[in-house]
């Protein structure tokens, strides 16, 4: 089999590592550089916490599991640190160890609400994780403290996650990358996919490029936030649609924030659809002693433009979470999109109107957590193995999607 997959992000990544390991022939398209776009502009969770029971907690509960494998594995033919037990630290692998750390830490998360009607809605939601076998562990405030010795005195309740995760996303790509192609991928970067290839019998049989014809059994598309405009030039739209977010950066200092650490209100952040302005706290330190600052919502087409504002109300809420964040720098900030889907959940597997075309996208802010996991799904469903998990879910044939799906062109 010879598959096509269209973007060089950590979920074309890691789609192209596992289908060349599993001995088929991939070539990687990507219209600017690997790495380059959504997949650089993200913190790197891996979260569990986030998700409420459902298809989507399942897939994270899976990707949470390979991780810290998949480091290990990355790190062991690549070079690199190797986590120690998949919760960060490590040793050396291999020789001449030249390819950087992926960064992969469960450092665990910490939800904290700050007022007294947040504490019954988190407790509650962690009840139902629970439920759904998430390690979900309500903890004092006294406890809460010891996690994390700044958190503001106004905390009225909080959460523990020991499995939530981060990796760093743009060297965690580069490596999928890289390991893929050892196994022999080819990757064409600056090349960008202007239209598709029809066999006789309608099938889509590869894709029409700047750089000429490349043709394929299978054509997978990996373009994020880019997946409306480039599935139209194949001939079969999906609705995914852009979701902007931008990450305030402080300037380094010694460890003070020792967890993935939001607010409450992250949860009903992530799983509104609505299109105005929404903002919470996310708050985590990174290996390079800096801090990263986030996280807003907002469905503004493609307009990268800074907006003050939403710089301004993150900053505030942050600082509600830890005050001493009010004194400290930032340095610099940075903005991406989130690729959106109307029912939230990614779209993983074949195409129902065109045969040959496949899917990887829509995951919204959660595909660097999700990528490992969307990568051995597709993998299974493209080689006919049983799935680990329920693939139907994901399936871009699935009822709540129908309505939004175009004819093919």
């Amino acid at each position: 089999m010879d598959v096509i997959v269209i973007g060089a992000g950590i979920i074309g990544a890691a789609v192209a590592r596992e289908l060349t390991r599993s001995g088929i022939a991939v070539t990687v398209i990507e219209r600017g550089a690997a790495a380059s776009a959504t997949s650089a502009s993200g913190e790197g969770n891996v979260l569990v916490s986030d998700k409420e029971p459902g298809p989507e907690l399942v897939l994270a509960q899976y990707s949470a599991r390979l991780w810290p494998q998949v480091a290990r594995e990355l790190a062991d033919e690549l070079g690199g640190t190797i986590p120690a037990d998949g919760l960060g630290g490590g040793h050396r692998a291999g020789s001449g160890a030249a390819f950087p750390s992926i960064e992969f830490d469960r450092k665990g998360g910490l939800v904290v609400a700050t007022t007294d009607a947040g504490i019954e809605p988190l407790r509650d939601f962690a009840a139902t994780q629970v439920a759904a076998g998430v390690d979900a562990r309500p903890v004092t405030l006294d406890e809460a403290r010891e996690l994390e010795p700044d958190l503001t005195p106004s905390a009225t309740a909080a959460v523990y996650y020991p499995e939530d995760a981060q990796v760093q996303p743009v060297i965690a790509t580069e490596a999928l990358l890289a390991s893929a192609r050892r196994s022999g991928a080819s990757v064409l970067e600056g090349t960008e996919v202007t239209g598709g290839l029809r066999g006789a019998d309608g099938r889509l049989s590869g894709v029409r490029t700047t750089a000429g014809d490349l043709h394929a059994d299978a054509v997978v598309t990996a373009a994020g936030p880019w997946s409306a405009e480039l599935t139209a030039r194949l001939g079969a739209p999906v609705p995914v649609q852009p979701r902007r977010g931008v990450v305030l950066v402080t300037s380094r200092m010694r460890p003070r924030i020792f967890h993935k650490v939001y607010d409450a209100d992250y949860v009903d952040a992530v799983g509104s659809g609505d299109a105005a302005l929404q903002t919470s706290s996310v708050i985590e330190s990174t290996a390079a002693g800096t801090v990263l600052i986030g996280s807003s919502r907002q469905r503004i087409g493609f307009d990268d433009r800074l907006r003050v504002a939403v710089l301004r109300e993150i900053a505030a809420k942050a600082a509600n979470v830890f005050p001493f964040l009010a004194d400290t720098p930032a340095m610099r900030c940075y903005g991406g999109f989130r690729p959106f889907v109307p029912d939230h959940l990614p779209l993983i597997g074949a195409d129902p109107r065109l045969p040959g075309l496949w899917h990887a996208t829509g995951h919204e802010g959660a595909g660097i957590g999700l990528s490992v996991a969307t990568a051995a799904l597709l993998r299974d469903l493209m080689t006919g193995t049983e799935p680990a998990i329920d693939a139907l879910p994901f399936s871009p044939a699935r009822p709540s999607l129908a309505e939004h799906l175009q004819e093919v062109m």
